[in-house]
């Protein structure tokens, strides 16, 4: 395994040594967050760590006496995570309003955490419209303003420009090499792509965007690889936390070509025009970049996306991979399905709770439905 991914890999799989480490030696804030439309560059201007939150497989006892059995597995893992003192390391929490689980967890967390500060941001669900830009514009303003106020840091405009720059090159280079992976899908792994994705939600930025840098021009040297004979298959869902799966429908005769997840491409889409006035340009950001369940951009508009990730891709097939009672993603999985039968796309969906206790299963799923491409 190439040096650079070995340390997105062991930032990966053990996120919270990280940022504990990270902490010790800054002396610097941690912030948890959830959701990818977490403003992440005002949590770096103000000299903080913004580290992804993506629950764990640690077993749930805790979290059982104050959520629902039907609650998705990462907002149960996450309680059990904070309860059982795991992320002790954070400073403050911020919560994006996503689905109501989520919501709901928000004020649980603020009842159970003693972090120094727990912070609320609703952005618009409606993205489209001017409308949608002045709400989300005094959105980030309040945030930033909220920020400073808990953190006591001072985040101008010049350091938000800086931390927006460092995310552009950031997701940049991490669209480049979803690019490679999809023209040559044998020349990175998709666990070690995921591992990838899910360092830079959690490494100190500029250290990501150097890494990040070295690795996608490593890739553009590597020769094609591992992928002759191969059905291509894309990934779409929500959070992924399971690099096993990647190995599973490898092993079972495909190769991912790319993918609409949350923990991928969707994290990665978009950019921030430092050019302009910066929280309009922050707002044109979050309101342009690839939607998921939980905003609205038009009826078909992740549809859409798909149908067109399948075509640049020359893909055989999509796989709709969905946390177990995740219902935003349940609401719109009818009419994805209908227009991918519409263009002769086939499909299957598969749900997972926890931590993938059901290899066998989704391994047979795969190799029935890799068969039938």
């Amino acid at each position: 395994m190439n040096r650079v991914v070995k340390m997105f890999q062991a930032v990966a799989e053990d996120p919270e040594a990280y940022a504990r480490d990270w902490k010790e030696k800054t002396n610097r804030h941690v912030i948890g967050y959830f959701c990818s439309y977490a403003p992440e560059e005002v949590m770096l201007a103000a000299g903080a760590l913004p580290y992804r939150l993506t629950g764990s497989d640690r077993q749930i006892r805790l979290a059982d006496s104050h959520l629902q059995a039907y609650s998705c597995s990462l907002v149960r893992s996450a309680m059990e995570d904070l309860l059982g003192g795991h992320l002790d390391f954070l400073d403050g929490t911020v919560f994006p309003h996503t689905c109501d689980s989520i919501q709901r967890l928000s004020d649980m967390w603020r009842m159970n955490a003693s972090l120094t500060f727990h912070l609320d941001v609703v952005m618009p669900v409606k993205l489209e419209g001017a409308s949608a830009k002045t709400y989300m514009v005094a959105v980030l303003k309040r945030f930033r303003k909220e920020l400073e106020t808990v953190t006591g840091a001072c985040i101008s405009e010049e350091k938000l420009i800086a931390a927006s720059e460092v995310y552009n090159g950031l997701r940049t280079a991490l669209r480049d090499i979803y690019k490679l992976r999809r023209t040559a899908p044998g020349s990175i792994g998709g666990s070690d792509l995921l591992a990838v994705t899910k360092g830079c939600m959690v490494m100190d930025r500029y250290d990501a965007l150097g890494l990040l840098t070295d690795l996608k021009n490593e890739i553009a040297e590597r020769k094609r690889a591992g992928e002759a004979g191969r059905k291509r298959i894309v990934l779409a869902g929500g959070l992924c936390n399971m690099p096993d799966l990647f190995d599973i429908i490898e092993s079972a005769g495909g190769v991912v070509v790319d993918d609409d997840l949350c923990t991928g491409t969707r994290y990665a889409d978009g950019g921030v025009d430092t050019g302009k006035e910066i929280f309009g340009a922050l707002a044109d950001r979050y309101l342009e970049r690839a939607i998921c369940p939980a905003k609205h951009a038009g009826l078909y508009k992740r549809g859409e996306r798909l149908v067109q990730m399948v075509r640049e891709g020359r893909a055989d097939g999509v796989a709709f991979i969905y946390l177990k009672f995740c219902d935003p993603h349940a609401f719109d999985y009818p009419y994805l399905k209908a227009m991918l039968d519409a263009e002769g796309i086939p499909s299957m969906l598969y749900e997972i709770e926890g931590a993938f206790p059901s290899e066998g299963q989704f391994q047979t799923r795969c190799e029935a439905f890799i068969e039938m491409l």
